[in-house]
């Protein structure tokens, strides 16, 4: 199905404002709640963008759709992910006929059924690999390691992403550490849960990955960044969470209305 942006027939009125001269202001959908907490950071740091971007009183124009993440959870670890796919294409076509130019899907994880999304609507989605994937390349590194569910460390769609059309080469942790940070995500972050023993495990399982080679560290679940932060690597650390929602709002406030704006290269 051929992708449009806002400013295509039919979706102007309803997608964008004029701001000023030359300036459009075009509407996000977030499908969000997986977690809530994480989503959370999207809607501000959008907004925050659209604020720093445009100035004065201005803020972003969004639509959110925001799942029962213990839904998408049972689904996730049943490994249902056709219909997990369906659930989230159903979402995704609502925000779309409520004025969305823009899917920003707000969890890296579910990002493994991306094209049954994309299949489903009109409008483009902006895939959260692309904007990290943009900040790490800015940084001229091509090795990093990634902190995720086990889901999104051990399938394959999203590291081969990075790989093979990026150019950026992956490392995972152990098994071992692995079952340690998914078991943080699901168990402490989605919960609002944020401990100092958790923070001291990331940290060195961060180091176990950087003595195996990382020049950085993606963040690879939306969550990660209420935990760890820069002072807890010595390489640099790349939220995914931070970055997707800043392409988002570059998105909105660009003129070309096909794609995002390049990120900046900021790590977090």
């Amino acid at each position: 199905m051929r992708k449009r942006g806002c400013g295509s027939a039919g979706h102007t009125r309803m997608c964008q404002v004029f701001i000023g001269k030359g300036v459009r202001l075009k509407t996000i959908g977030l499908i969000g709640g997986m977690s809530w907490e994480s989503t959370v950071s999207y809607y501000r740091i959008v907004n925050e963008t659209v604020r720093d971007t445009l100035g004065d009183l201005h803020s972003a124009k969004i639509v959110l759709y925001s799942v029962d993440f213990a839904d998408v959870e049972k689904l996730q670890s049943s490994g249902s992910w056709d219909a997990a796919g369906d659930l989230l294409a159903s979402a995704a076509v609502d925000l779309e006929s409520a004025g969305a130019g823009l899917i920003v899907l707000c969890t890296n994880t579910m990002h493994k059924v991306a094209p049954a999304i994309e299949s489903a609507v009109s409008i483009p989605i902006l895939h959260i690999a692309d904007p990290t994937a943009v900040a790490v390349k800015a940084r001229g590194l091509t090795r990093v390691g990634l902190l995720a569910t086990r889901f999104t460390m051990e399938q394959d769609f999203y590291r081969d992403r990075l790989a093979a059309l990026h150019g950026i080469e992956v490392l995972i942790p152990d098994e071992r550490d692995r079952l340690i940070v998914h078991r943080v995500i699901y168990e402490e972050l989605c919960l609002g849960v944020v401990s100092d023993s958790s923070r001291d495990e990331y940290r060195a399982i961060i180091d176990r990955l950087v003595q195996a080679g990382a020049q950085a560290i993606i963040l690879g679940c939306t969550e990660i960044g209420l935990l760890v932060g820069p002072a807890d690597s010595t390489v640099p650390l790349f939220d995914t969470a931070d970055l997707h929602a800043r392409a988002a709002a570059y998105w909105a406030t660009s003129d070309d209305t096909g794609q995002a704006h390049p990120d900046d290269g900021r790590e977090r």
